[in-house]
């Protein structure tokens, strides 16, 4: 039934199935690669800061490599720095947490193009297939019949409909990979601006310091 389906939609048809399916994988493999990237924050820094506090540096940076997501990678980077100023501490996080948000939105930008497209390709296909119905029209005058022009009228009801199934549920896949990502970033600007806190202020001066100075407009840049 399907198969048949596409078949009378035509060549564009193909194509929006084609683009349905590279957005699925991509919709897929970001998901499973975000679910990933996202821990428990709150639980990793104390465990690093206990670390850090008994001067444990090599354990706390193997455990940031083992640990996977860009709030390890990012709490490696504090500690690796924990010898500069501040300001040099702060530009080298907000250097990782670029590439590690660029990183997590690899290939978003196929899922925003597929949602797009798809209507756009759908009214393609539509407009061929009134074409081809008024040729057929045109070609049969006077003495019309309904199967002249059935076939090019099923064929741009079906592109239409076939861009549409595409494209709504890509514009919603992408806002929900976009909302993760934001989650994510939350925690990352969150895990830095405690561990820049903790390396400059409580660990040096033998008390753990909960509150920073907000850094997350510049990593967030």
């Amino acid at each position: 039934m399907l198969l048949e389906l596409m078949r009378q939609g035509g060549a564009i048809m193909w194509i929006i199935a084609a683009s349905g399916l590279a957005a699925l994988f991509v919709f897929i493999e970001r998901s499973l690669h975000l679910h990933r990237a996202r821990i428990k924050a709150d639980d990793f820094l104390r465990g690093i800061y206990n670390i850090v506090g008994r001067g444990n540096i090599t354990e706390a940076i193997t455990i940031c490599e083992e640990t996977p997501g860009p709030v390890a990678y990012i709490i490696k980077t504090a500690i690796l720095h924990r010898q500069d100023a501040k300001e040099a501490i702060q530009t080298a996080v907000a250097d990782a947490s670029r590439g590690e948000i660029s990183r997590m939105e690899r290939r978003l930008v196929l899922l925003a193009t597929v949602a797009q497209t798809a209507p756009l390709l759908g009214l393609l296909g539509t407009v061929l297939g009134m074409l081809q119905a008024l040729l057929a029209m045109e070609s049969a005058a006077p003495l019309i019949h309904t199967g002249d022009v059935l076939g090019g009228l099923r064929s741009a009801l079906l592109t239409t409909a076939g861009g549409l199934s595409v494209a709504i549920p890509c514009y919603m896949a992408f806002n929900l990979l976009i909302i993760k990502i934001d989650r994510i970033v939350l925690d990352m600007e969150r895990a830095a601006s405690e561990m820049i806190a903790f390396l400059k202020g409580g660990w040096q001066s033998g008390e753990q310091e909960r509150s920073a100075p907000d850094v997350g407009r510049e990593i967030a840049r």
